[in-house]
């Protein structure tokens, strides 16, 4: 004889437990084991849409976009002052996965800043460090480090425009020496000039022009010979 089942009238009780159990929609403050802290949007028990999350351990808060457990969207992130207790804003910008990732700016305890794009977390893309001792560097970055083309500003107003490789000037470039009203133009390999032609560069408004000016030197075609280093550069490269 066939067994017949009859579908149930109701569900057992602890699906309709389990269901009012999941964090889904905006909610309350919801405190972890450890104190940590959320307030804001929830999806099937994950952090997502917006919220600010409170660290107990550090007393950090973020606030902003968040997607399945992790920050992910626009954000602002900030800490305690250890003296003061008043938040200081540590980076606003954009997340993806947890890490800084797209434009922002990052707030450094000692005063200095960057603005511009980040990757995985690193300053990677093209940004804008103000350094401490008043040094300004605008360029490309490649995981941390000036990688690519940029200008190094120094705080008398010397500056270096070329090329960087791992944090060091490193291709063709020139720097101006507006103290002492010249320029070198060049090519560098690890911080250090190479080869190049130094040459007076508004030396009568400079002011700290060098005694006497540059004896001028003939060249043929100084321009060929900075192609000829730079070809030799670029074939050591290869």
């Amino acid at each position: 004889m066939p067994i017949v089942k009859y579908p149930r009238l109701r569900d057992p009780l602890f699906y309709e437990w389990d269901r009012k159990a999941q964090k889904c929609g905006l909610r309350h403050t919801v405190y972890a084991v450890n104190g940590d802290q959320y307030t804001g949007e929830w999806l099937d028990n994950l952090k997502h849409g917006k919220g600010m999350q409170i660290w107990k351990s550090t007393g950090a808060i973020y606030s902003g976009d968040w997607k399945f457990g992790k920050r992910n969207g626009y954000g602002s992130y900030s800490i305690p002052d250890p003296v003061s207790k008043e938040y200081k804003k540590v980076y606003t910008g954009w997340w993806k996965n947890d890490k800084r990732c797209g434009r922002g700016v990052f707030f450094y305890p000692n005063g200095e800043r960057y603005e511009g794009e980040w990757s995985n977390g690193l300053r990677s893309g093209w940004g804008k460090m103000h350094y401490k001792d008043g040094s300004v560097y605008e360029g490309q970055w490649l995981e941390d480090q000036h990688n690519g083309e940029g200008v190094l500003q120094l705080p008398n107003e010397n500056r270096y425009e070329g090329g960087w490789k791992d944090g060091k000037k490193h291709g063709p470039g020139k720097y101006f020496y507006l103290d002492k009203g010249q320029l070198l133009e060049g090519i560098w390999v690890a911080d250090v000039p190479k080869c190049g032609v130094l040459v007076d560069f508004g030396r009568d408004n400079a002011p700290d022009p060098p005694q006497y000016p540059l004896p001028e030197i003939e060249l043929h075609d100084p321009a060929g010979v900075l192609a000829e280093a730079k070809a030799m550069f670029d074939d050591s490269r290869n």
